[in-house]
Parts: structure tokens; C-alpha cells; sequence
């Protein structure tokens, strides 16, 4: 047989080998532990004189395959591997029903020692034992639109408690109520609508409440019943429930629910419509956020009014942390919102309720079956760099992921998993975290630690001369002395250490000797080439053998290769040599060289950056003179502007300008002066980056100077105009109210007549007058 499959044969019966690709990714390499710490598949030769001289004991490290080609015995390579330990009572046989607490998984403990990186699968069996226990908590909607389902509940107790009987031997069941949070705006808050929230013709209504738990659990038939005879209906005002309010709170409140430790533990809960969530408590000003803990006072949820509703996270993981697997039996309308909630809830089933819920004991009896057939295998919070992965091994099992789900499972059917563990970091010390199916209590501890650490046992018998006397073989390498470092401990240092001697073989990659050497006393010996010369320098960063080559011949054949770069003999340039000097198509008809933008280069121009060739005489992306050099025009024609002061450093780039009547045909560039004057000029690129010539216009185009006086003037006889005008107008207004007043007057005027009768008991005075001293003759 050929030697090279002998040891392919060889390193696949060890197991070294299989269908991917092992590889040792080394990092920094000091000792055995330093080995098995970087990488799965890494190993380490504990075989003395392995490395050669000079050689770093970190070629020590390298998978199995590689280190036996390089001609370590096998007896000698160090390679801790995964180990396990099962519980002692992990045998198949043992799954049975036992009559104190039922068993459904094998094995309950592992304990794992890892490698790091390198994954390690075991076997998990479980099966369905028949008549295991069920604690069935039935928690009901008592909102008003309820009171037909809470009639039929009140008659269907005996029927219930038949179908868990049918389901196992050993049930429970308990009882619970909810409606919503009693404040506003879910609930009226006056007084007698809180005793009373239901409508006037409602003879049995209890007072407005959150959640109360009514019955614990139980095996009493009639204890049941009575307890559901005694509830009445309730009322809220707002459609959404305070649902998640109550079944947080009868997954948390165990120890008053009465859940049992090993029992299936259900939730029935009945309603016909949604439900509040986190954030919907500051509608009614309720800011304190759900802490998922249990507050029952009187067997009610006594921080209903101070404490927001839970998140549907939050209440998903608190019935996967009790190990409860919630049924919602709802109405047809809400059966939508339901299945999306029961997506976000893992083990959850959702059933219809019909008008009545009369169909609820056969919705709860075909829920329980399609939970409990579903067998999903999975694990709580996992230590930190760790994974596990599940391969069930049932039909329609489906791949690796970070859940096993097997469907269909029988009562008394086994199905097995195959749980693959990996770690990939190291862990300072032991760990455990737990694996079992969801909505039950069944569960295997999974112990974990990491294998770091190498065991070497060395030869009794070892030369003291082979660390030449100044230190001990630990792990086939030499563990030096203090003062003294090396593979034999042959450098003596003094005060210095070995990082520092290896620092002084390093580089800017830190590589010692750019890989190209070995390290020995702080000094680089370097390595030889297959063509006959050295690599040489400080760090074996020289070599001359890989030059750029011209056809086909190194640097052209027109120069030497010096430290991986050509040195042209005279008359040559070019990276490989390969051109000769000349600059004859580099020249510009004014003979400049490039526009003195450039280089000239095998006979081509470089340009500068945005400068473009043949001869670096146009830049597209560069901005325009007229533009960058405006206002220096100004300070240089006119002596005014930003650079009035220092213009002749500031715009040096403009080596000549001249002030001239007219400017030559084309279009020229102008800019605005600070006196908002168009300056016109025109500007020429010369040979250089920053070299220009210029013409200047020397008259400037302003804009005419507005007349003050005829703008004042204006403005004062506007002013005047515009007030006689409104005196006018406001006379007129005046006159035309006075004008209306009088014309009112007159028509009143015409209107009045005045009465010719006489007043019957008037006499008209009269008046008789006598001369005393008038006598008659």
C-alpha cells in the first residue's frame, strides 16, 4: 500500500479526518494551552527537537494531519477531546409512569467537557406517558356581552369535568375571571356605575373588577360547579379586555393557582374580543410598566389601577418560563387577532367558540390533543459564546435548528433528538442551562465546561543539558529560567525579556522576520531562496528575486533588482526598467515639459490630479479662473475688494496683468466689486499649476446713483397728496351721514298733523280799558 494512503487510512480510523475541511487557525502561540485555546481542530507535538533552530515553538500547534506529516508521533500530539457523562438512571427502561412523579425524559443530566469550537452531539429520547397529569385553570371574559357564554358555562360543568377525566385519571381544574382595568377610560368610574357597570334591566350584575382568581385548583366536581353558579356577568366601557392583565397573573400567582410541579398545565380562556397591551395603561395616566410579578390581595389583582398591562412578550415568557400552554377559545370575530397572538406565543392552540360556547368542552378536548402531540424541544437562556443546535429523529422531523419539533407523537410513542452542543470560547468555570419540551416540566441539566488545558507528562528521563541547564521541558519546550529565553534557553538576557528580544525581530505586521526568518537572540537569520541567494535586511524584508519583470526578463534586463525594486542603468526608467528616457511626445509647442504639470514618463506625460494628457493642458473637473481669481482681478486693477491690502501676495499667481480700453473677441469673465460694479476681464493658464496672465477692462459697469432729492421730494408730496385725500373722504363720509339725517328728518316732519278742535271749557281772555278822568259830554 503507498505510504500516502496508509496515512489517510490512518488519520480517518482516528477520526481526524471527515467531510469538512479541519483547519488550525493560529494566533499568538506561546505554549500547549495557548494552542488548544485557538482553534478546534488544533493539536500540539509534545516531541522533543521538533522545531528546528531558530524556529518558533508555535509550529508546535497544527492539526493532527499536518503535524504527523512533519514527522510527530502520534504518541506524542496532544489533543483533548469532548467528553460526556450521562446521568446514572438515563437507561431507556426507566421511561415509565411512575406513581409519585412521572418520567417522560432520558437522560435528566448530562455533563459535557468541550473543546472549544468543537461540537459534540448526544441523544435525548422522549415519550408520551399515558395519564399523566392536567392542571386546567378555566379563565373567563366576564364583560356583559358574555352573559349567554356564562349561562352555558354554569350547565356545562359536569360535562367538563367528564372530558378532563377522559384525558387522565389525575386532573385538576380551577377557575377565573376578568374583565378590565376599573378606571377611565376602559371603565365609568362613577360610583354607581362602578357597583352596578351593567344596564338597568340586569338584575345580577357584580361591580366593575380586573382580575379575581375564583377556585384553585381541585378535583371536586362539585366545588367546581358551585363556585361558577355563584359568578355573575360585569361591564367595561371600552371593546379590548384586560386579558394579558389576567393571565400574567395566573401564570405568576402559581402558588394560588395551585399548579402542580409535574402536570400539563393549561389555560382556558374564553372572550369575544381583543385585548389591552403594554402602553395602552397611559391612556388613563397608569405609567409604571408590568414587573411580571404576582399581586393578589383578597384573591384580586390589587395593582389593576397602578400597574400597566403587560407586553405580549413579556406574557409569553412567563407562560413558557411555568411551563403553561394557553388554549384560547374565542369567538369567530376574533379569531384573526388570536391566531396572530398564538404565532408570538410558543404551545398555544386557538379554537372557535360558537354563539353560546357551547362547543367549549369539545373545543378544549381537540386543542389538548394537538398540544400535547406536539412535542417541541428547546432551552432556556444559554451561557455567553454558547449554541445548540436539534436534528429530530421522526418523520417530517426536519433539519438542524435551533428547535426540534416532532408532530403526531402517540401516548406511549418514543421520539429522540439529537442535540449538538458547541463552545466556542473558553469558560472560567462550569456552567449548566436546561433542555426540555415546551409546556412541561420535564427537563435535562445540561452540565458545560471547557478543555484549555493541556496534561503533558514528560519523559522521566530527560538530558538536563537540553535546556542547556537553565530551565525544565514542560510540553516538549523549554521553560526557561528567569534571565535566560530561547527554544533551549540559550540567549541570556539580563533584565530584558523574551517579548522584547522577539520585538526586536518584528516589523510592522508583527510578524517575526516578515515570516522569512528565524528569531534567535533578537537577530534575524534569514532564510535562504530556491535560487540560491538570502532574503536579507533587519527583518528579512530584502530579496531580489521578485522584481517586476519585462518580457519575460527581470527589470527588463536594463537593471539590477535591489530589495524588490529595480534600479535602472543609466538611460532606462520605468517601473521594470523598461523604457528609455526621452520626453520627446511630452514636449508642448511652447516646449515646456508636461505644461509643467506633469512628468514626463516613458515618453507619456503623468499628469497632475484632473489634469489630462497628451500634455496636461486641460483640467474638466478643476473650477474656472473666472471664478478663483476674481477677486484678485479686483484688488490688482482697481485696488479694492478682499486683498486691497496684501495684494501682491495674496494674488501672486497672476505674474502679469495689463489695464487695456478693449478686450479681445470672445466672451470675457466679469465679477462684482464691493461697489457692485461688473469688472471685465480676461485670464490665460500658463505653463505651471498656478501661473496666469491677465487682461483687466479699465472701465468698470456700474449701476446709476438714485436722486435723492426727486426720491425725497416724492416721498414728502405722496405723503401730503395722500392726506388730503383722506380729509376729503372723510368729509365726504360726514356729509352724506348728515345729509341722510336731515332728508330722515323732513319725511318725519311731513308725517305729523296737528288737531283743529277745540277745548270747550277755554275762553278767550278779555280786556276792558277805562280813562279815570275821561268824562262823556
Amino acid at each position: 500500500m503507498y505510504p500516502c494512503v496508509s496515512l489517510l487510512l490512518l488519520l480517518m480510523g482516528r477520526g481526524v479526518l471527515s467531510q469538512e475541511v479541519k483547519v488550525c487557525s493560529k494566533t499568538v502561540i506561546n505554549s500547549c494551552s495557548d494552542c488548544i485555546k485557538s482553534g478546534a481542530y488544533c493539536v500540539w507535538c509534545k516531541q522533543l527537537n521538533f522545531t528546528k533552530p531558530g524556529e518558533q515553538e508555535a509550529a508546535r500547534c497544527d492539526t493532527w494531519a499536518q503535524l504527523v506529516d512533519r514527522g510527530c508521533m502520534e504518541g506524542d500530539i496532544i489533543s483533548p477531546n469532548n467528553i460526556i457523562n450521562l446521568s446514572t438512571n438515563s437507561a431507556l427502561s426507566n421511561i415509565a409512569l411512575d406513581k409519585e412523579e412521572p418520567i417522560q425524559l432520558r437522560p435528566q443530566e448530562v455533563n459535557l467537557k468541550l473543546r472549544p469550537g468543537l461540537p459534540k452531539t448526544f441523544k435525548l429520547d422522549f415519550q408520551r406517558v399515558e395519564g399523566y397529569p392536567v392542571d386546567l385553570y378555566y379563565l373567563m371574559d366576564l364583560s356583559y356581552s358574555m352573559e349567554d357564554d356564562l349561562r352555558s358555562i354554569k350547565t356545562l360543568g359536569n360535562e367538563l369535568f367528564n372530558a378532563l377525566q377522559g384525558i387522565t385519571k389525575k386532573g385538576q381544574i380551577g377557575f377565573g375571571s376578568f374583565v378590565d382595568k376599573t378606571v377611565l377610560p376602559f371603565t365609568n368610574t362613577n360610583p354607581e356605575k362602578l357597583n352596578k357597570p351593567c344596564a338597568e334591566t340586569e338584575r345580577y350584575c357584580q361591580p366593575a373588577f380586573g382580575y379575581r382568581h375564583v377556585l384553585s385548583m381541585t378535583e371536586n366536581k362539585a366545588e367546581f360547579e358551585h363556585e361558577v353558579n355563584k359568578q355573575s356577568i360585569s361591564g367595561n366601557l371600552d371593546s379590548p379586555e384586560g386579558t394579558l392583565d389576567a393571565i400574567m397573573q395566573a401564570a405568576v400567582c402559581g402558588h394560588r393557582i395551585g399548579w402542580r410541579n409535574s402536570s400539563t398545565r393549561l389555560i382556558v380562556l374564553t372572550t369575544d374580543d381583543g385585548f389591552h397591551m403594554a402602553g395602552d395603561g397611559k391612556l388613563a395616566g397608569i405609567l409604571e410598566p408590568n414587573d411580571e410579578r404576582c399581586y393578589m390581595d383578597n384573591n384580586l389583582y390589587s395593582k389593576s389601577n397602578e400597574m400597566d398591562y403587560p407586553s405580549v412578550g413579556q406574557v409569553a415568557n412567563q407562560l413558557e418560563k411555568n411551563n403553561i400552554q394557553p388554549i384560547f377559545a374565542v369567538t369567530k370575530n376574533m379569531e384573526k387577532v388570536y391566531r396572530e397572538l398564538s404565532k408570538i406565543i410558543p404551545k398555544s392552540e386557538v379554537g372557535v367558540l360558537s354563539a353560546d360556547s357551547r362547543n367549549v368542552v369539545e373545543l378544549i378536548k381537540n386543542a389538548y390533543n394537538r398540544l400535547s402531540s406536539k412535542v417541541t424541544m428547546t432551552h432556556d437562556a444559554l451561557p455567553d459564546n454558547v449554541r445548540v443546535t436539534y436534528t429530530p429523529l421522526c418523520p417530517e422531523g426536519g433539519p438542524s435548528r435551533d428547535k426540534g419539533v416532532c408532530n403526531n407523537v402517540g401516548v406511549g410513542q418514543m421520539v429522540s433528538f439529537n442535540i449538538t452542543v458547541t463552545a466556542d470560547e473558553c469558560m472560567d468555570s462550569a456552567m449548566s442551562f436546561l433542555i426540555g419540551p415546551l409546556g412541561m416540566k420535564d427537563k435535562l441539566k445540561v452540565i458545560l465546561s471547557t478543555r484549555c488545558k493541556c496534561e503533558c507528562d514528560e519523559p522521566v528521563m530527560v538530558d538536563p543539558q537540553y535546556c542547556n541547564g537553565k530551565g525544565q521541558v514542560n510540553c516538549g519546550m523549554c521553560s526557561c529560567n528567569g534571565g535566560f529565553v530561547g527554544q533551549k534557553c540559550e540567549c541570556s538576557i539580563g533584565e530584558k525579556d523574551e517579548s522584547s528580544l522577539r520585538a526586536a525581530c518584528q516589523k510592522d505586521n508583527g510578524t517575526e522576520c516578515e515570516g522569512r526568518g528565524d528569531c534567535v537572540c533578537g537577530i534575524c537569520q534569514c532564510y535562504a531562496l530556491q535560487g540560491g541567494s538570502t532574503y536579507y535586511g533587519t527583518h528579512c524584508e530584502c530579496e531580489n528575486e521578485s522584481c517586476e519583470k519585462f518580457q519575460n526578463k527581470l527589470c527588463g534586463g536594463n537593471g539590477k533588482c535591489r530589495c524588490k525594486n529595480c534600479e535602472c542603468n543609466p538611460g532606462y526608467e520605468g517601473t521594470a526598467c523598461q523604457c528609455k528616457k526621452s520626453n520627446e511626445q511630452c514636449r508642448t509647442p511652447s516646449g515646456s515639459v508636461c505644461s509643467n504639470r506633469g512628468t514626463c514618463q516613458c515618453n507619456q506625460c503623468k499628469c497632475i490630479e484632473g489634469y489630462q494628457r497628451p500634455y496636461c493642458l486641460t483640467c474638466p473637473a478643476c473650477q474656472t479662473p473666472c471664478i478663483t481669481k476674481g477677486k484678485c482681478i479686483e484688488c490688482l486693477g482697481f485696488q479694492t475688494g478682499p486683498f486691497s491690502k496684501n495684494c501682491s501676495q495674496a494674488c501672486k499667481s497672476i505674474n502679469e496683468f495689463k489695464m487695456v480700453e478693449t478686450l479681445p473677441p470672445g466672451k470675457p469673465c466679469d465679477v462684482r466689486d464691493v461697489e457692485n460694479c461688473r469688472v471685465f476681464f480676461t485670464i490665460k493658464q500658463l505653463d505651471g499649476e498656478d501661473n496666469y496672465t491677465a487682461q483687466i477692462l479699465k472701465t468698470r459697469e456700474c449701476p446709476e446713483l438714485p436722486n435723492i432729492y426727486a426720491i425725497v421730494g416724492g416721498s414728502i408730496a405722496s405723503v401730503a397728496v395722500i392726506g388730503i385725500l383722506i380729509l376729503l373722504l372723510i368729509k365726504v363720509l360726514f356729509h352724506m351721514k348728515d345729509r341722510k339725517e336731515y332728508l330722515k328728518f323732513m319725511k318725519d316732519a311731513q308725517k305729523t298733523r296737528w288737531s283743529e278742535n277745540k277745548n270747550p271749557i277755554f275762553k278767550e281772555a278779555t280786556t276792558t280799558v277805562s280813562n279815570p278822568t275821561f268824562t262823556g259830554e
